[in-house]
């Protein structure tokens, strides 16, 4: 019996020390980890970051792009008929929107789908004020319903509220 107390005297201190030597050295070990893992999340946003802002820049530009009195600016040429008008406007906010899909990967999924919706918006509102119009007809009479149109709507565009999305969200980045 007193060799088990021998053995119980050594063996408890020993413990105790394997014990305290675990758990300080674990402590220290987790802490190392973290230090870590944010030295490398700091690294990954000086990277990325740029590439984002990037991305968001290009999709303002995109949004202002395919707002019609822009559109309407750079696509129109003299004597166009409603239905070269309404063709060219339609391929241009495709291509607009199609050059500019990779930045989908650096925004969020529902910041994507506000700028996929401004674009069938703006695409919608080009193909309903063009009803009822002769394609042959001068483009002028598409032009003056599309700012009847836009005038309707006001200051509330989805086009605008897309820039204004992307504005919130690049913001949230700071």
């Amino acid at each position: 019996m007193t060799e088990f107390f021998e053995l119980l005297k050594y063996t408890i201190p020993a413990l105790v020390v394997f014990a305290a030597s675990y758990f300080t050295l674990k402590s220290y070990l987790d802490a190392h980890y973290r230090d870590l893992s944010m030295q490398k999340k700091i690294e990954a946003q000086k990277l990325t970051l740029p590439v984002r802002l990037q991305a968001y820049e290009r999709l303002i530009l995109l949004c202002d792009r395919i707002t019609l009195p822009n559109l309407l600016l750079r696509i129109r040429s003299s004597a166009m008929t409603v239905a070269e008008l309404r063709g060219a406007l339609m391929i241009a906010i495709s291509q607009e929107f199609d050059h500019n899909t990779s930045q989908q990967l650096y925004v969020s999924d529902t910041l994507w789908q506000i700028i996929s919706i401004a674009k069938s918006d703006s695409m919608t509102l080009v193909t309903k004020a063009s009803e009822g119009l002769e394609d042959s007809a001068p483009d002028e009479q598409l032009i003056n319903r599309l700012f009847s149109a836009l005038d309707q709507l006001g200051n509330v565009t989805s086009v605008q509220m897309a820039q204004n999305a992307i504005r919130t969200e690049a913001g949230n980045l700071f």
